[in-house]
């Protein structure tokens, strides 16, 4: 397999788990506000409102756990980075907000079988 042919599959399986967590966020009562919102700073996969506090999320799919599980990719280093990242999303949109919380939701989703999906509240 070529690098760009790995690289599209990676995204698509990235993709798709957004997508579930999205759904199964949106399932849960939150209100999807945007995906991927990008700026020179990083990427916010997710930002959602769980009542009057805003949620910043950060998905991880894998399709299995050979390199680990989704939730030990996220460091404390990250975790810092999505902080800063959603202080930068509520200055850019000029919305006020009561609370911020660092959301994860981890997605497995083998070859056979159906995905399982783990949100984490508040992970840093």
């Amino acid at each position: 397999m070529t690098s760009s042919a790995a690289a599209a599959i990676k995204q698509a399986l990235g993709a798709y788990g957004e997508t579930l967590a999205a759904r199964h966020l949106v399932g849960q009562g939150m209100v999807l506000l945007e995906r991927n919102w990008r700026c020179e700073a990083g990427e916010i996969d997710l930002v959602l409102r769980d009542g009057d506090v805003l949620v910043v999320c950060e998905v991880k799919t894998r399709s299995s756990l050979r390199y680990g599980t989704p939730h030990e990719a996220v460091t404390d280093i990250k975790v810092a980075r999505l902080r800063r990242l959603a202080s930068r999303w509520v200055q850019d949109r000029g919305v006020a907000v009561r609370d911020i919380r660092i959301d994860l939701v981890g997605i497995v989703r083998p070859r056979r079988g159906s995905s399982v999906v783990d949100h984490v509240r508040g992970i840093g």
